[in-house]
């Protein structure tokens, strides 16, 4: 396994319980060779995103910082 996986697993293991299962999720479908399905209650702030990206809307570089800071990545 690479470092940089490990890591990632490391810091789902710290995750609550149902932010675990959806990384499992994410894990097998990827693992198998399929597509993400996006869960439906999550789908319109995903097309939200897209629509933001096509009218060249972007977030900073310090947005993006603070974001994976927030996240501990």
């Amino acid at each position: 396994m690479i470092e940089k996986l490990e890591r990632a697993i490391e810091k789902v293991k710290r995750l609550p319980d149902d932010r675990q299962i959806y990384a499992a999720m994410l894990l097998d479908q990827v693992a198998a060779g399929g597509v993400f399905a996006v869960p439906a209650d999550h789908q319109p702030s995903v097309l939200e995103g897209l629509a933001q990206a096509r009218r060249g809307e972007r977030a900073t570089d310090a947005e993006m910082a603070a974001l994976w800071k927030k996240c501990g990545l």
